[in-house]
């Protein structure tokens, strides 16, 4: 069997950890599976940790430290992974998306952040935090657009994002923003660095009503679901369950207008965006 390959240990703390996780595990003679069932976890979440998509809790770090007789190793290292500029509720899965060699998103909402300009972000944040205080928004359009330079790689990660129609419509931070906003989607569409699909209201009913979804690939783990919510999310690593959130996406594509139709509407809809701007 081919040996996994080895992480950059600089390239994140995460990466270390899992580096020394996998290596410990395999002196001990551990399967992946036999390692996470006492802390029920899956073998596919001990991967994604080996991998570095997975941020090591200090609960499972003892356990590591003891099973695999590290010395606190894993308990005294786990506490740098633990610092993140996100919401708790979103840190984990920015940094495995930052990880991720695919990205599949639906979007109800909100343009996703990859996707946002700095004024969009901006109104975001200001409409989604009416108390915070300008240096606060600031650092918040900061790290989303930190996350946006991801599409900076000319390749990787590959971008599919469905866009629910619900969002073009939705006048975030004005008519002028907006326009803008639409018209960044579609240029990076039309310089075919993502690929993006419009669901239309005619579509009707689908599986993924109740909210947003997030699919992430990797090289060397297995992929993984992010579920958004207000002010809360949750990452879903159960193979059985991102299979049912990759059947969902699916078919959200498969009710969605074409790329090429798609940016033909997002273009239409900047238009009418930027001649309401100008109107008296």
């Amino acid at each position: 069997m081919t040996r996994p390959k080895d992480l950059d240990p600089s390239s994140n703390p995460r990466a270390l950890l899992g580096c020394e996780l996998r290596h410990a595990r395999e002196r001990v003679g551990l399967s992946q599976e036999a390692l996470g069932a006492p802390i029920f976890v899956s073998g596919s979440f001990i991967g994604q940790l080996e991998a570095g998509t997975r941020r090591m809790h200090l609960e499972y770090a003892r356990h590591f430290d003891e099973v695999l007789g590290m010395g606190g190793f894993f308990a005294r290292n786990c506490k740098a992974v633990a610092k993140s500029k996100y919401p708790d509720h979103f840190a984990e899965a920015a940094e495995a998306e930052a990880e991720a060699t695919a990205i599949r998103e639906y979007a109800t909402q909100l343009i996703p952040g990859l996707l946002q300009t700095p004024e969009y972000a901006h109104a975001v944040f200001c409409d989604g935090r009416p108390t915070a205080t300008d240096s606060e928004i600031e650092e918040l359009v900061a790290a989303r657009l930190e996350r946006a330079s991801l599409l900076d790689e000319p390749t990787t990660p590959v971008l599919w994002t469905i866009l629910d129609e619900a969002l073009l419509r939705r006048k975030v931070g004005g008519p002028a923003v907006m326009a803008e906003a639409l018209r960044h989607i579609a240029t990076l569409g039309r310089k075919r660095r993502v690929i993006v699909q419009v669901l239309p209201f005619s579509a009707g009913g689908h599986m993924a009503m109740g909210g947003s979804l997030k699919l992430m690939f990797f090289a060397d783990a297995a992929p993984l679901a992010y579920l958004e919510g207000f002010r809360t999310g949750r990452l879903e690593d159960d193979p059985v369950s991102v299979a049912d959130y990759e059947l969902a996406y699916d078919l959200l594509g498969a009710s969605a207008l074409s790329p090429r139709e798609s940016l033909a509407l997002i273009e239409s809809v900047a238009e009418d965006y930027a001649h309401e701007e100008h109107q008296p």
